[in-house]
């Protein structure tokens, strides 16, 4: 039977499925860890237009998972994989665009905190949508996590809930996380089929969006260097990473880890940029990481317990 066919609900033998799902939860927390260097990055570009950053950043992402699967699958193996997605992968990848470029629109209309609190919902969205379509059941401790981690965000946040309401700004918010759970579901449904050709299609279409409406697209020998760095390490690595480990965990696990990202970027442009968080970002951090850490390690004590051997 070809991979491809192979789906979320057929279950690998015991210690060979523990083995795939500590895999998966380590391959998001990757992808979660390269995503939050972001906003290090996005400090130190010079360059003003988003749309610009959007088109050498997304084309530089889809060059790095193009090289990394012609050097993995060969040329004719690459070429297999992009004519295998089909609707799945095409779905995943416009997913992503989707949020991508939502992400860049709302921050014109809405605060960062706005859409920060929307993305905190990722978890609960996946879980539904993991419910509904693939059948998976989500125990008390992990809905416990997902309550942690929304009532962590909201902290952090909470300074700007004072905020002007945008319907466009908070309604592309709102997309964001939807798309992002959507993504994740899908890539765990068709957990047989690599959707590292899928992630390369929406950079390659995110790029097309950011070159037509970019009002310039030069840029300095030294934002040159930031934007590779932006594209292939935080996008393109971050993304391969994603949807690698995705396929091996259920989708509201997937989620929750990734919201680590919010938590460790302002760590980091505190650590380059001197930024000191405000109180209640560090406290909702906190509580959010906390709730991770303790899910995760539950999740972990939990797969090693289901490996022991059954006494006779």
């Amino acid at each position: 039977m070809s991979e491809n066919l192979i789906s979320a609900a057929t279950p690998l033998p015991g210690p060979a499925a523990i083995a795939e799902t500590r895999r998966g939860m380590v391959l998001v927390f990757g992808a979660a860890l390269a995503w939050s260097f972001g906003g290090v990055i996005a400090r130190s570009l010079e360059t003003a237009d988003p749309w610009t950053i959007i088109a050498w950043r997304s084309l530089v992402a889809a060059l790095f998972l193009t090289g990394f699967m012609l050097w993995r699958d060969g040329p004719r193996g690459t070429v297999r994989l992009f004519a295998r997605m089909g609707w799945p992968g095409i779905s995943v990848g416009l997913c992503f665009v989707a949020s991508s470029v939502s992400f860049i629109v709302a921050l014109g209309y809405t605060t960062v905190a706005n859409i920060l609190l929307m993305q905190a919902g990722v978890p609960l969205i996946a879980a539904l949508l993991g419910v509904v379509f693939l059948r998976e059941r989500v125990d008390a401790v992990t809905w416990a996590a997902i309550l942690a981690v929304i009532a962590g965000i909201a902290v952090m946040v909470s300074d700007s809930f004072g905020a002007e309401v945008s319907p466009i700004g908070d309604g592309l918010a709102v997309l964001i996380a939807f798309t992002f759970a959507a993504a994740t579901v899908i890539t765990r449904r068709h957990s047989g089929m690599r959707m590292t050709p899928a992630v390369t299609f929406g950079c390659i279409i995110g790029s097309a969006i950011g070159f037509a409406l970019a009002g310039e697209l030069a840029v300095s020998a030294r934002d040159a260097g930031l934007l590779v760095l932006f594209g292939a390490f935080n996008l393109g690595l971050g993304l391969a990473l994603f949807v690698t480990g995705a396929r091996l965990v259920p989708s509201v696990i997937a989620a929750l880890i990734s919201t680590l990202e919010p938590v460790l970027g302002p760590v980091w442009v505190w650590i380059v940029h001197d930024e000191v968080p405000a109180g209640r970002t560090l406290a909702g951090g906190g509580i959010v990481f906390l709730a991770l850490m303790a899910h995760i390690m539950w999740q972990w004590r939990m797969s090693r317990r289901m490996a022991l051997p059954i006494p006779s």
